[in-house]
């Protein structure tokens, strides 16, 4: 009698096992899955287009940038991730060298303004800064701040647009029939200067007149009329630090002394400065 209860009780616990096997089994298979669903992931890219159409249609179905970043048809929208460091971190140091230049010449936040946009960054610099009324000759304390300009310039790569602005004040002189002559002929001259003064290719820089026609205030009041008044030096975005795009080298060692270079550059540049 106690046989045949070991007997039965063997039965049971070997037909539970066999039971319970198919867990087993299927627990491995969805490890299996899960693994392989990574090494797929791990060999996909993530296209920007797809994230910026999934980002735009959560955000409008759930307001999330409600008050924040918003997207425009023909925008550009910079997402942590995506190239962000290479697209912002040129301009951005190319802003703060400047600033130092303003900061060690001297001059005010009023005379000297930035900014930035989808072409690049533009410094805009105030007409009496640079010339006398109604005059196209440079000035004598324009010459210091040219000088570290056209040095900043010479040790970058980028292309640079001079824009010459006036108010709406009618002017007609012997050399300034109006005031597309008087504009174009202060973007000239500054694009002179840097000529004249630095080893920079003439291909690199490009001088236009704009006379009264890009106002960035009304023309109702001095205050207005002298803010309009005049030169932008447009940094176009493109190429940055010089060597920075030239040189494609292969291997950690090669981008390692690539990085050095660099940094040695920078320093050159800021001690010049």
């Amino acid at each position: 009698m106690n046989n045949k209860r070991h007997d039965i009780r063997g039965n049971q616990s070997e037909g539970s096992f066999k039971r319970g096997g198919w867990q087993v089994v299927y627990s491995g298979f969805i490890l299996i899955m899960l693994c392989f669903f990574i090494m797929l992931c791990s060999f996909s890219t993530i296209e920007e287009a797809k994230v910026l159409r999934f980002v735009k249609s959560f955000s409008n179905a759930v307001n999330i940038l409600s008050g924040g970043l918003k997207f425009t048809e023909g925008s550009e929208v910079l997402l942590p991730g995506l190239d962000m460091v290479d697209k912002r971190n040129p301009l951005a140091d190319l802003l703060q060298r400047l600033e130092e230049i303003i900061r060690k010449v001297g001059f005010s936040q009023s005379e000297v303004t930035f900014s930035m946009s989808e072409s690049g960054l533009s410094m805009r610099l105030a007409s009496q800064v640079l010339f006398r009324v109604g005059e196209a000759e440079l000035s004598g304390q324009a010459l210091p701040l040219l000088e570290k300009i056209g040095l900043l310039i010479e040790k970058t790569d980028y292309s640079v647009r001079i824009e010459g602005h006036t108010d709406n004040t009618p002017i007609h002189t012997e050399h300034f029939p109006s005031n597309w002559e008087l504009s174009t002929a202060r973007a000239v001259t500054v694009l002179r200067y840097f000529l004249e003064t630095r080893d920079i290719p003439a291909g690199r820089l490009s001088a236009v007149g704009f006379g009264e026609y890009q106002p960035l205030y009304p023309n109702d009041n001095e205050e207005n009329r002298s803010g309009n008044r005049r030169v932008e030096i447009v940094f176009v975005d493109g190429p940055k630090m010089r060597g920075g795009m030239d040189e494609v080298t292969d291997g950690a060692q090669g981008e390692d002394s690539e990085k050095r270079r660099e940094s040695g550059r920078r320093r050159e540049l800021a001690d010049d400065l």
